[in-house]
Order: structure tokens, then sequence, then C-alpha cells
């Protein structure tokens, strides 16, 4: 089933086209991957998602139902974690989380019980009685994905839910997406942090100039710019090596000396590695390093779009 789908999504301001007639569609489960530069349309997309911008053509539906015609269902199975901290310093944390999950339409023992259940997961019930004023940035994140939460959403927006925090509370957001995720929510992932991406989302779509330039798993990504992979050993000596035996291991494309480095250039999905390693064994060479190089999705990206995600 799709939780979300887009149907010649298209936005307008004026004369200037900012998402031009995108379909897209996110399956139950999913963890999905929004990639783009600022001015890409990214952020005006999700905001129609959200119900926070009018559409000027197309359809959003969400669990099959149209958010025009389904305003208050869409809005009762949305989460939204923004890129900018949407908390009440003047209210305890507590406070925060019962207020937004109010908005929500949560009443009574239901508002306390799940606003409770949300602090916890994040991590924050002994600090539930506190002002955000006082907590770290990391500590706030948290709070924001609570907010977002309480509500049980379906589907759930984290748009650079990691930005300006300290590594122990990024890996601390990034264990609860999953964990959000295995306990029956699909997520809407967005991150200048192209590692992140790579590491908990199960699909990815870029988008560029308003249009979604490419869309798959991280693996079919990188088959739009590549097959190849290369394959780098540092040998403490080159006296025994023989290149052209290299050249008949399946899958091996080329093979270069470079100093005492030998560079193997090999076909992405053939998994090769211990016959080459091999023939060092059998020839008495020894190792002094080996790395891997397979491209990743920064390389797609610049290659698609001309310029880094982090180019701002």
């Amino acid at each position: 089933m799709n939780v979300l789908e887009l149907k010649n999504l298209t936005k307008k301001f004026a004369d200037f086209i900012a998402v031009d007639n995108i379909s897209l569609n996110i399956a139950e489960g999913e963890i999905f991957g929004f990639l783009g530069s600022n001015g890409a349309g990214k952020s005006t997309t999700i905001n129609m998602i959200a119900g926070l911008l009018r559409i000027s053509d197309g359809e959003i539906n969400i669990l099959g139902k149209n958010i025009a015609k389904y305003s208050r269902f869409a809005k009762m199975n949305i989460g939204i974690v923004p890129q900018d901290i949407a908390i009440y310093e003047e209210l305890t944390a507590l406070e925060n989380v019962r207020f937004f999950a109010g908005l929500y339409g949560l009443r009574g023992d239901t508002l306390k019980v799940k606003a409770d259940e949300a602090l916890q997961f994040v991590g924050l019930s002994e600090k539930q009685d506190e002002y955000p004023k006082n907590f770290s940035g990391g500590m706030k994140r948290r709070l924001n994905i609570a907010c977002a939460i309480a509500h049980r959403p379906k589907l759930i927006i984290m748009d650079e839910p990691t930005v300006g925090i300290d590594p122990q509370s990024r890996n601390y957001i990034l264990e609860s997406i999953r964990k959000l995720n295995h306990m029956g929510c699909t997520i809407i992932y967005t991150s200048h942090y192209m590692e992140e991406v790579e590491e908990i989302c199960s699909r990815i779509a870029i988008i560029d100039h308003g249009k979604i330039i490419a869309e798959g798993t991280k693996e079919q990504l990188i088959a739009i710019i590549t097959n190849t992979k290369d394959i780098w050993i540092e040998v403490k000596s080159t006296e025994n090596l023989k290149l052209d035996q290299f050249k008949l291991i399946t899958g091996v494309r080329s093979v270069q000396l470079d100093e005492n480095v030998l560079k193997v250039n090999s076909e992405f999905d053939v998994n090769n590695l211990n016959k080459i390693i091999q023939h060092f064994i059998n020839n008495d060479i020894e190792i002094s390093s080996l790395e891997e190089k397979e491209p990743n999705l920064e390389a797609v990206f610049l290659t698609l779009t001309g310029r880094n995600l982090r180019d701002l």
C-alpha cells in the first residue's frame, strides 16, 4: 500500500515554477530519502505534502485519500519534524508535547498517555518538567521529534533533523528513526549529510530545478553514473606483481600500477576481491593497505546536478 502518492504535483509562484509536474509513490514501511539543494523544490514539495502550502496543480494522496478533500484525515496521519526547531521555550518539555499533540486532536487521558510515551521514546522523561531554554541542541531536536510523533502518525516528515548537533545526539536520532520505522511509521527523510541518507534510507529521490531527476535504491542510483568500482591495494614491493594475471580475474576491467599502489577497476556487481587478494598470497606479496572505492550518493548527486549537496 502507498502511504503517499504525488500525481503531477506543481507549484507556481507567479511566473516561477518551483515544483514542476512531479509524480512519486512512497510505500508503507519505507524510509524515503528526499535530496535537493536549496532552491531545488524540496522544501516546497514537503510543505505541500504537509498542507502548509497550497497546490497549484496536481494531486496529493495520503493513504489513498486526497488531502484537498480529506484535510483532517491527512493532518492526523502526518507528523512533521521541521528543519528549524519548533518548540516553545516558555513551556516545559511535557507541556510542549501536550500542546502539539492537542493540535492533532488528542484529549484527556489519551493525550497524557501519548505525551508521556513520546517523551519516553526520545529519552526525555526525566526532563519533562524542565524548560527547553536549558536544553542542548540535541535535546531540543529530540523534543521536536516527540512533538511530531505523539499522535502516532503513519507518515513522518523529517526535514534536516540532525542539523547542528553533536555526533552522540545524531546517532541517537538516527536510531530513533529506525525504531519508528520498525513500529510501522513511513518516513520521508531529508539531510545534507549524505552518509545519513545512505545509512538509513531504503529508497531515494533527487530533485533539481523542481523536477525529480532520479529515483531508486542507492545501488540503482549509483548504476546511473557507473557500473564499476575501484580497488586500491598498496604493497610493500612490486617486484613479483604480474599485472596481466589480474586481467584474467572475472569482472576486472583494467589494472594500473601507480608507484606502490595497484589500482584495479572492476565491475560493480562482481564480488572478486578474494581472488584478487589470492594473487598476492600466491606470489608472496605483502599488502600494506586495501581500499574499495565504490561510488557513493555524493558522486551521483554531483554528476546529476553539477554541484555538491552541501553547496548552499
